[in-house]
């Protein structure tokens, strides 16, 4: 028996990359997954069902249990859709992988306000309507006094934790599902629901479109491929298991590499008697550095 045996998985985003790979080692180790893709472009443009649909059918044929969906996430109705979905399918749901995104990268001068709303929309409001859907879902069943044993896999990015200049939006973003990764732990925990964020490096197709990076993420023949995004589902799966016990906790992961994160930590702390004054200020910070804090690659 594998580590999800008998529980059910909605995996966002799983068409191609990442999600793909989740969705295909959730099965393998026993879940009944809904893969979710509505088979957009890189960028959010477009749409075709058929990655959802292929994912699955690799999944059939390798023995396990797979529906599709090819809502969009960041859809409410179609959010709403896709926990009933995995319902209907299987008559319960356990684990929810919040994969599902996109890019629109642009300097912040140059960025418009429709890269802006699509990058935030899908990213940030399509963590925020599946959530709220299978939130529901489980807050009623503890209410009715049914056991659950549930398990929520974000994902951020070591650009919403770090910054990196010419992602504003998708930076933006991906901070926001970081603090409502502990915010969503600490009110969901009442009810029988772990919730965790990873933020992966690997090579996707987003990875792949920034300038520079496609020949630093390439296979070398006889080595370890870092970079195989196969090699974050373990994590995934590790997290949705009913076993696992973590919960509110922020992990990046790089091939065999995974780095637990805290959030923002105080520097230093200066304490002045009454309302600051402005000399007051000038001497009590004049240490602040003049530019900002040097970029710590993700890669």
């Amino acid at each position: 028996m594998g580590s999800l045996t008998g529980r059910v998985a909605i995996v966002t985003g799983a068409g191609r990359g990442l999600g793909r790979e989740h969705a295909l080692l959730l099965a393998a180790e026993g879940a009944r997954v809904v893969v979710n893709d509505p088979g957009v472009a890189g960028d959010g443009r477009g749409g075709d069902g058929s990655p959802a649909h292929r994912v699955v059918a690799e999944i059939r044929a390798a023995g396990g249990l797979a529906v599709a969906d090819t809502g969009r996430v960041d859809d409410f109705a179609a959010a709403g859709a896709l926990v009933e979905r995995a319902l209907t399918a299987y008559g319960e749901l356990h684990v929810l992988v919040n994969n599902a995104g996109i890019t629109r990268d642009a300097t912040v001068a140059g960025m418009t306000e429709q890269q802006w709303d699509s990058v935030i929309s899908v990213h940030l409001k399509g963590h925020y309507a599946t959530l709220h859907h299978a939130a529901a879902h489980w807050r009623r069943r503890a209410k009715a006094g049914q056991p659950v044993a549930a398990s929520v896999v974000n994902t951020s990015s070591g650009s919403g934790l770090r910054g990196n200049p010419g992602q504003l939006n998708y930076a933006a973003a991906k901070a926001g599902i970081a603090v409502m990764t502990v915010v969503a732990a600490r009110e969901l925990e009442r009810y029988g629901v772990r919730v965790n964020s990873i933020a992966p490096v690997a090579r996707t197709r987003m990875t792949l479109d920034t300038p520079g990076l496609a020949g630093r993420l390439a296979a070398r023949a006889g080595e370890f491929d870092t970079w195989d995004p196969a090699n974050v589902s373990p994590l995934v799966a590790w997290l949705a298991a009913e076993k696992c016990r973590a919960t509110g906790q922020m992990l990046m992961i790089r091939g065999g590499r995974i780095d637990v994160y805290d959030g923002w930590t105080v520097r230093e702390t200066h304490e002045h008697e009454g309302r600051w004054t402005q000399s007051g200020l000038d001497a009590a910070l004049a240490g602040l550095p003049s530019s900002p804090p040097p970029l710590v690659p993700s890669l």
